[in-house]
């Protein structure tokens, strides 16, 4: 029997590790509230634009979202760190659902026609407390990589988070539908009763579970309810290539911002919008499917090697997918790169799970958060015009055109395959420097030395 923080014991190695009863309680629980959260998002989006027909709205929806995401997550990971993990996972629904309620209770009062102005106060008020019921939910993705620490077995972390990563797989394949139906049915007024009814159902459930927790201490120095910026970048600073990871992440999502401003641009110039989104519901079954593997071979003797070769076979398939106009071969790459992602997720989070004191995993997986997500967001909004004014261009009419345009193509939509060529390219190279780095090597000496105090 292996033991594991806060007292009790768990069973040793085999699959029995990864079935007790309130793991795979926390996985559904989560599962739920994900899908209930990004549901309400997914469908804010949509019936504002319908609403208003207004892109202008609809991107700064998703600029509130990933602009929070960045700047809550460190408190969002001390308010893990200093309460139960459970009971931050029950104040992140009861703030969902207070925030969904005032959301609704906005949308009945309104004036009629209000929804539809984008000028007004009423909407943006909406839209405002809406989010903010959606971004409550991130608490839950700090809480659930620490409850990794505490009920799973050092040597089974890394299949656990392969089943974590599957589970995310589940909710991005099933909520795109689910708001779909309910905007076409109900519009938000539908959709906030489900979240309502939902976030409830979750937040009863997880009341039922029972998780042997240890006692949450703020840590060494710090002191109760605080976040401790200073103490936590220390601890950070006190592994070594730790900081070097969290860049390395960070780095990736800067050109992962790439995919987010211009893939559905580029896959919407070879096929229609009714294609592009069943194919899309295919390419999301790689995350299930990688999930699915991981939590049955796990990571490897070394998750930081696991996450590193990931990370070069993606971006080396980011180089060729775009070679050729083919929705075939953007298919391809979509769903290497879809199925890669919980690889490097599961490695990060399980490197992070050993050689991180526990009482301050919460933190840590939160500052994680707010530097990795403040990345794509700066990317897309540079990328954009960078390709509209520059590579668009370049490959229509411009000297890029003229030496390469023969075999490569010509035109706006290989103006927008090069730039994924470019990334690719440039993160294989980086990727390569990494394996090279002396922080790889320290990182990988840690983890195999076990001194962390998360195992």
């Amino acid at each position: 029997m292996a033991a594991r923080p806060g007292g009790g014991a768990v069973p040793g190695p085999g699959l029995t590790g990864l079935r007790m009863k309130p793991f795979h309680h926390l996985l559904a629980n989560n599962l739920v509230a994900n899908v209930t959260n990004f549901t309400v998002w997914f469908a804010i989006t949509f019936w504002v634009y319908l609403e208003t027909r207004s892109v202008f709205a609809t991107g700064m929806i998703a600029g509130v979202y990933l602009v929070l995401t960045a700047g809550l997550g460190f408190w969002f990971g001390s308010l893990v760190d200093h309460n139960r993990k459970t009971v931050a996972m029950l104040g992140s629904s009861v703030a969902s659902f207070v925030l969904y309620g005032l959301s609704l209770a906005v949308l009945l009062v309104a004036p009629e026609g209000a929804m539809k102005q984008l000028s007004g106060v009423w909407l943006w008020l909406f839209i405002g407390l809406v989010m903010m019921g959606v971004i409550a939910g991130n608490v839950r993705s700090i809480a659930l990589p620490t409850l990794v620490t505490i009920l799973v077995p050092e040597d089974r972390r890394d299949k656990a988070n392969g089943l974590v990563g599957m589970v995310s797989g589940v909710g991005f394949l099933t909520t795109s539908v689910i708001s779909g139906f309910l905007v076409a049915w109900g519009g938000m007024l539908l959709t906030l009763v489900f979240a309502l009814a939902a976030t409830a159902v979750v937040y009863v459930h997880l009341l039922f579970v029972q998780v042997d927790e240890p006692r949450a201490t703020p840590g060494e120095g710090a002191e109760p309810g605080r976040m401790d910026i200073r103490g936590t970048i220390a601890v950070i600073a006190g592994v070594p290539g730790l900081f070097a990871l969290i860049l390395f992440a960070t780095f990736n999502n800067f050109l992962g911002g790439i995919f987010m401003a211009l893939m559905d641009a580029y896959g919407l110039s070879l096929v229609k919008v009714q294609t592009w989104g069943l194919l899309w519901a295919f390419i999301a079954t790689a995350f299930i499917i990688s999930g699915l593997v991981i939590a049955r071979t796990g990571l490897g003797s070394n998750p930081l090697r696991t996450l590193l070769l990931a990370n070069l076979i993606a971006w080396v398939v980011c180089i060729f997918f775009t070679l050729q106009p083919s929705i075939w071969l953007l298919v391809a790459g979509c769903y290497s790169w879809m199925f890669l992602g919980p690889w490097a997720e599961a490695a990060e989070q399980t490197t992070l799970q050993k050689v991180v004191p526990f009482e301050r995993q919460g933190r840590v997986f939160g500052f994680a958060q707010s530097v990795e997500q403040a990345a794509s967001p700066l990317t897309a909004f540079l990328i954009s015009p960078l390709a509209q004014f520059v590579f668009i261009p370049f490959m229509t009419d411009g000297a890029g055109a003229d030496a390469i345009g023969d075999w490569f193509g010509r035109g706006e939509n290989r103006g927008i395959a090069l730039v994924f060529t470019v990334a690719g390219v440039v993160g294989t190279v980086v990727t390569l420097l990494a394996f090279w780095s002396r922080s790889y090597g320290r990182l990988s000496a840690v983890y195999a030395d076990g001194s962390g105090a998360g195992s």
